[in-house]
């Protein structure tokens, strides 16, 4: 009524020689693809967040952040509270792309969104007020990224005393 049981052998052997591997290579590739959508999305998120920041930069004019120079150095107590709580608000968004995209072994994808962050943490190190406060940022903060922007840190340090 079926077929014969050679005609079902052969085409369970068709099954497993050329179906199985295929279905296999079709789940791998979704999720790959799913996995890659996470990150872009995980990087808009933080992208989002980091934007956010910025506009709190530019509502608080008179704290000099986005100078590129030598910063302010006299700030009265009421301005340097509040840049000292947008360094913690700063921190905990580098903190967070740390954890989110930060990985030891990277795809040419991941490394380029993580490029972007570490340029950024690079760019906030080369101001000595930020560098200052670094270890005061950094207390209980995870160990690992702790570490990670230290080190940038003394390599922005290193730049800013040749200059």
């Amino acid at each position: 009524m079926f077929g014969s049981i050679e005609a079902w052998e052969i085409a369970s052997y068709i099954v497993t020689v050329i179906g199985l591997p295929m279905a296999i290579f079709v789940y791998l590739l979704e999720r790959k693809k799913e996995r890659q959508g996470d990150h872009e999305e995980i990087y808009q998120r933080l992208s989002d967040e980091y934007r956010e920041f910025l506009k709190l930069i530019l509502e608080n004019p008179d704290l000099h952040l986005l100078r590129r120079g030598a910063p302010v150095d006299d700030l009265s107590p009421d301005q340097a509270e509040r840049r000292d709580v947008i360094f913690e608000i700063l921190i905990s968004l580098f903190e967070r792309a740390y954890l989110l995209v930060y990985e030891e072994k990277m795809d040419v994808s991941n490394q380029r969104l993580w490029q972007t962050w570490e340029d950024s943490m690079r760019e906030w190190c080369l101001r000595e007020d930020f560098r200052s406060l670094l270890p005061l940022l950094l207390c209980g903060e995870d160990p690992e990224f702790g570490e990670h922007i230290l080190a940038l840190s003394k390599e922005c340090e290193v730049i800013q005393a040749r200059k």
